[in-house]
């Protein structure tokens, strides 16, 4: 599923949609990240992001959106699955962390680890991962970064719907998030 990044349509950014999107936060600006679990640089993006939310707290809304670089990193899309099976028992976000802390051990076993660590239906936990519901998910969002034109790496961010070209450490998101 790797991204074709030549093929974005330039359609605009999908908009935010709460019955599908993962979304924390229930006021403020609305930060959009386009990543993927395996890249150094969508680590580090997830460490701003946290200290953003730490600051506002419920003052900003931030949404996260898979775009797995499988031909770089052979492990996104295993790793996206397992976020999306974690979904489909309410754990996505706890998931979501786990996944970017033990970035350097995201093989078949570790995921199943970071299933049972979570208290989660392993046996169900595979079989969502290998479903097509879970793949169709990933690649709904994979498909809508294309689809914004803007998305041609990870992480790729959005403030209220426009894209971030700049730094993206807590300092500047802060100040983008707050004027």
């Amino acid at each position: 599923m790797t991204p074709d990044v030549t093929s974005g349509h330039g359609t605009g950014l999908a908009p935010l949609d709460d019955r599908v999107d993962h979304v924390r936060g229930a006021a403020g600006r609305l930060i959009i990240e386009y990543g993927d679990y395996e890249c150094p640089y969508s680590r580090r993006a997830f460490r701003e992001i946290e200290r953003v939310e730490g600051r506002l707290g419920d003052g900003v809304r931030f949404a996260f959106r898979h775009f797995p670089l499988t031909e770089i990193h052979p492990h996104a899309l295993a790793a996206a699955q397992a976020a999306e099976a974690a979904a489909l028992q309410d754990r996505f976000w706890e998931m979501h962390v786990l996944l970017f802390r033990r970035q350097q051990a995201l093989e078949e076993a570790d995921l199943r680890g970071y299933a049972a660590q979570l208290g989660l239906d392993v046996e169900r936990f595979d079989a969502d991962r290998a479903s097509a519901g879970v793949l169709e998910r990933i690649r709904r969002d994979v498909e809508s970064g294309l689809a914004s034109g803007e998305v041609r790496g990870t992480p790729t961010l959005f403030v209220d719907g426009v894209v971030h070209r700049g730094p993206y450490d807590a300092a500047i998101l802060l100040q983008e998030v707050t004027s």
